[in-house]
């Protein structure tokens, strides 16, 4: 980083004698309906984590070191407290990704957005040689898929989970649930994880052939858009702990498995597909960084001449909790 804060723009030196042939990787993402539940709550200071979060983990799985991030900040009126609260969260989930918050614009819109309302976005910038380039092109069947787990629901499924708590159940950000061990607003409020660093360790050591942030659409959608032509990934149910939000909301809900599936993380934040001989040493690394890690599928040939039939099938029964039916 070259500048101080109030420049016109952010600079930053590529190290670019670090690679033989550097590609840069951008991603810009947001929190979506996740912020009702901080401006529910009056608490902002995490919602900065799941900005980062969203950006930076989508470009780690092509491969990509996170480079730097700048956010955008629009409110209907400028509280500085609360614009700082923001921040900090900005700052606290670019050290926990390794990048450098360079620049970003707080615009205040009166008129345009309530006084207590704002909405958050958030552009990142990696760097990845081309050789190293994570796209999926060498997945091939037998390989293994990998799952690391959720924090939670991270930044999607909130449209839905605010419907069931709120407006089904009559919840409010207060309410305790025991099921939960907290109240609704401080799961809700949970941040999304950072996977950066674990991931980049990895990577030092081991071809990853692909891997999928499960964000909005869940394994069902996430999964299939790295796998190429020709194969289809069997996820085995049950082979990795449930937060205990999911089963919560699919019991109130009533919710199908099968939406659960298509919304929500159900407890894997990001899948990685390795080759079968590197599944062990994958899972070794991660367990050393602290991290877990549980083989969740395999990557199948596809039926013969059925390009429409779904990329992801399910096996298995999901471990939902008891309440289930209640």
């Amino acid at each position: 980083m070259l500048t101080d804060i109030g420049g016109f723009g952010g600079l930053f030196a590529l190290n670019a004698k670090q690679y033989e042939e550097p590609v840069l990787v951008s991603g810009t993402d947001g929190v979506g309906t996740k912020l009702r539940v901080a401006m529910m709550m009056d608490r902002h200071d995490s919602i900065g984590i799941d900005c980062v979060a969203m950006c930076v983990n989508d470009i780690l799985v092509q491969g990509a070191e996170p480079l730097f991030f700048l956010d955008y900040l629009a409110v209907g009126k400028l509280t500085p407290e609360k614009v700082a609260a923001v921040v900090s969260g900005v700052a606290e989930g670019c050290r926990q990704a390794g990048c450098a918050l360079i620049g970003g614009e707080t615009a205040e819109m009166p008129g345009f957005y309530a006084e207590e309302d704002y909405d958050v976005a958030g552009f990142t910038v990696g760097v990845v040689d081309r050789k190293k380039i994570i796209n999926g092109s060498t997945i091939c069947p037998g390989d293994v898929i990998l799952g690391i787990p959720s924090s939670g629901l991270h930044s999607n499924g909130y449209s839905l989970a605010r419907k069931v708590f709120f407006d089904h159940c009559g919840h409010n950000t207060d309410t305790f649930l025991p099921e939960l061990g907290k109240t609704v607003g401080e799961e809700l409020l949970t941040p999304t994880r950072i996977y950066v660093k674990p991931v980049l360790s990895v990577l030092n050591e081991i071809d990853i052939k692909g891997m999928a942030h499960i964000t909005g659409g869940g394994i069902t959608e996430n999964v299939p858009r790295v796998l190429p032509k020709g194969v289809q990934a069997a996820i085995e149910l049950g082979q990795w702990p449930i937060p205990p939000v999911f089963s919560v909301l699919k019991a109130k809900g009533n919710v199908a498995e099968s939406e659960m599936l298509r919304t929500f993380n159900c407890g894997i934040g990001l899948a990685v597909i390795v080759g079968a001989d590197d599944a062990e040493r994958v899972s070794e690394l991660l367990t050393a960084q602290g991290e877990q890690c549980f083989p969740i599928g395999v990557i199948e040939e596809s039926a013969e001449g059925s390009e429409a039939a779904p990329k992801v099938i399910y096996r298995g029964t999901m471990p939902w909790s008891r309440e289930e039916g209640e």
